[in-house]
C-alpha cells in the first residue's frame, strides 16, 4: 500500500485489467494476448516523446488544421501528427501534437481534455508508447481504454485510474487480543468506527424497545396485526365479488325471461 498510486507507472497487463490493480488472474483473453506479446515501439515515429500529447475521441470529419487552430492557444507546436487508415485515407480519431516547451505541453494536459471539438468532447493524455516503460497497446490487448460492454476495461490511466484497494482486517479471536501482531496491527480509526457503530446499533434497540412493548401490550404483534387485515380485507374482495356475480345471474335471469315473454305474446 505504501508504493499504491491511481496512475501507473509501470505498465502491467495484469494489473491494469484489474479496477486496483490487485488481480492475481487474467478475467479476459485480451490480458492473455497482453502479457504474451513481445510488443516494440515503432522506430520510425520521430520527436520528443515527453512533449507530445495524445489527443483521442476526436471526430473523424476533424482535421490538421483543425487540431492546429485548437492547441496553439497551449503554446508553440512542432508537429501534428493526426492518425488516418493507410488503405481508406480515413482518421482513425487519434492523434499526436508535439509542443516546443513543456510548459506548453502542461498547459495543454491540463485545460484540452474533454474540450469540445466537432461536436466531439476529446481526451487529452501524455503519450505512452515511448515513455511507459512496458507498455502494450490496445489492438494486443493492453492499453488504458476499453468499454463495459465489451468486457475488456482498463484501468491505471488518467481516464480511468486504479481505485484504492480495501484492506480488511482479520477478526478471528482478535476481540480477545489472540494472534499475530500483524493481524492485531488495527488503526484507531477503524477500533473508533466499531464501537461507534455498536453504540448507535444499542441507540436504536433502546428506540424500538418501547413500541414493542406496546404491541404486546395490545396482545398481538404487529406482523399478526397485518396478517389479520390482509385475510379481513381478502374477505371483504370475496363478498364483493360473490355479490356482483349475483347480480349479473339475476339479470341474465330477468333478461330471459322478458324474452320469453315476449315471445308468447
Amino acid at each position: 500500500m505504501n508504493d499504491w498510486a491511481p496512475i501507473a507507472k509501470e505498465y502491467d497487463p495484469l494489473k491494469a485489467g484489474s479496477i486496483d490493480g490487485t488481480d492475481e488472474e487474467p478475467h479476459d483473453r485480451a490480458i492473455w494476448r497482453a502479457m504474451l506479446a513481445r510488443y516494440v515501439p515503432n522506430k520510425g515515429v520521430t520527436g520528443d516523446p515527453h512533449l507530445t500529447l495524445f489527443v483521442a475521441r476526436l471526430n473523424l470529419q476533424t482535421t490538421e488544421e483543425k487540431l492546429k487552430e485548437v492547441f496553439s492557444r497551449y503554446g508553440d507546436i512542432r508537429k501534428i501528427r493526426l492518425v488516418r487508415d493507410l488503405v481508406t485515407g480515413f482518421s482513425k480519431g487519434y492523434a499526436f501534437i508535439e509542443y516546443k516547451e513543456e510548459r506548453a505541453l502542461l498547459k495543454a494536459h491540463r485545460d484540452a481534455n474533454r474540450l469540445v471539438i466537432d461536436q466531439h468532447e476529446i481526451f487529452v493524455d501524455f503519450e505512452l508508447e515511448r515513455t511507459l516503460k512496458g507498455w502494450i497497446p490496445r489492438r494486443l490487448g493492453g492499453g488504458f481504454g476499453g468499454k463495459k460492454e465489451s468486457g475488456q476495461l482498463r484501468f491505471g490511466g488518467r481516464d480511468r485510474p486504479f481505485r484504492k484497494p480495501i484492506n480488511l482486517p482479520t477478526m478471528k479471536n482478535d476481540f480477545f487480543g489472540e494472534g499475530s501482531a500483524e493481524k492485531r496491527n488495527w488503526s484507531r480509526e477503524g477500533t473508533r468506527d466499531w464501537r461507534t457503530r455498536d453504540r448507535d446499533h444499542e441507540r436504536s434497540r433502546e428506540k424500538r424497545w418501547p413500541e414493542r412493548e406496546r404491541s404486546w401490550a395490545w396482545g398481538e404483534s404487529e406482523r399478526e396485526r397485518d396478517s389479520k387485515e390482509d385475510r379481513s380485507r381478502g374477505r371483504e374482495r370475496k363478498d364483493r365479488d360473490r355479490k356482483d356475480r349475483d347480480r349479473d345471474r339475476s339479470r341474465e335471469r330477468d333478461t330471459k325471461k322478458q324474452r320469453d315473454d315476449d315471445k308468447h305474446r
